[in-house]
């Protein structure tokens, strides 16, 4: 089953994956996100509801700020004979429950949702939405990942790792918690004498931030330029491991990242982290179980192996471009009209 991703009035080009994931490019948009659902079964990621083929039946139609294009979606789709299914674009539940939060937002919501064939949760926590909006059919399907996939491979050999990489980036969104997880990591950094690497996005804002945290000049490396997503990637791949306390509910792209460049992932409440590093996340922990799992790792670099194998293997099962297809094609069986 292809399937066609419909983000209506998004910014992103449209985009074929007829090889999935495809090979890491500079240039296109990455198998993330509402990509990803397009990427895992081949299909195809669109801006707009004339440019899904007539033949293409399943559509994935993406919620964002703007309720009324997708609601039009929805009635130009449902007019076309498509089975659609829907799913927020951004996954993190506080930001949905704040838009929800004007009345005509969420009657434009509920609208959408019962004129749906069926929705998707990329986090549990979305499944009440969907439900209490009365939607035919809401199930919970995890972002997929293209850890199946060896092009998307970013491992280093371990033995050449150095050092602890910040997963977040952004000072600025506050469930992220960027600062918190610098401020934490120092000490463990200057007593294990680890380099700690961080992206700045925040431009002179970040860097004063930085500077008022006394970080040892030797051990910390903050990059402030913008890189591709491949490149991204390759600089996760030359660390020991990586550290956040990103407390914002979604699907985890910090752990997805991680699992790609084949490192540990400590900390972090979303779907991926749960599901990829149970052992490692932030649920059902403080921050001094997570420090103290942090220091292990450190002071035992041959145990990160077998972590990031478990991950992988446990991820192949969960969130693979494979194991979601499948889930995919059940999904869109069981929520199809007759």
């Amino acid at each position: 089953m292809k399937l066609a991703v419909l983000d209506p009035g998004g910014r992103d080009p449209n985009q074929n994956f007829p090889d999935g994931a495809g090979v890491p490019s500079e240039e296109a948009v990455p198998p993330l996100g509402g990509h990803a659902f397009a990427a895992c079964t081949s299909g195809l990621f669109v801006r707009r509801d004339q440019d899904i083929p007539t033949a293409q039946k399943e559509v994935l139609l993406l919620l964002g700020a703007d309720l009324k294009k997708s609601r039009q979606a929805m009635v130009e789709l449902r007019a076309a004979g498509k089975t659609i299914a829907l799913a927020w674009k951004d996954a993190r539940p506080f930001e949905i429950a704040t838009q929800l939060g004007k009345p005509k937002a969420l009657q434009l919501f509920q609208e959408i949702c019962q004129r749906a064939d069926g929705a998707i949760a990329t986090t549990t926590d979305l499944l009440p939405f969907f439900n209490a909006a009365q939607v035919r059919h809401a199930e919970f399907l995890p972002t997929p990942v293209p850890v199946d996939d060896e092009r998307w491979n970013f491992s280093t050999p371990f033995e050449e790792r150095r050092g602890i990489f910040i997963g977040t980036r952004d000072f600025a969104s506050p469930g992220q918690n960027h600062l918190a997880a610098l401020m934490t990591i120092r000490q463990l950094a200057s007593s294990m004498y680890e380099a700690v690497t961080v992206f700045n996005t925040d431009g002179g804002r970040g860097r004063r931030l930085i500077a008022r945290l006394g970080f040892d000049e030797q051990l910390l490396r903050v990059i402030e330029q913008r890189v591709s997503y491949s490149k991204y990637l390759q600089v996760i791949g030359k660390h020991k491991l990586v550290w956040q306390l990103d407390a914002s509910g979604g699907v985890g792209r910090v752990a997805g990242d991680a699992l790609l460049a084949r490192v540990p992932c400590v900390g972090g409440l979303g779907t991926t982290e749960r599901l990829v590093f149970p052992d490692l996340c932030g649920f059902g922990r403080d921050g001094e179980q997570l420090f103290d799992l942090a220091a292990r790792l450190l002071e035992h670099p041959h145990d990160c192996e077998a972590v990031v194998q478990r991950a992988v293997d446990g991820a192949k099962e969960k969130v693979s471009f494979a194991a979601v297809n499948a889930r995919l094609e059940t999904f869109f069986r069981r929520i199809a009209r007759s």
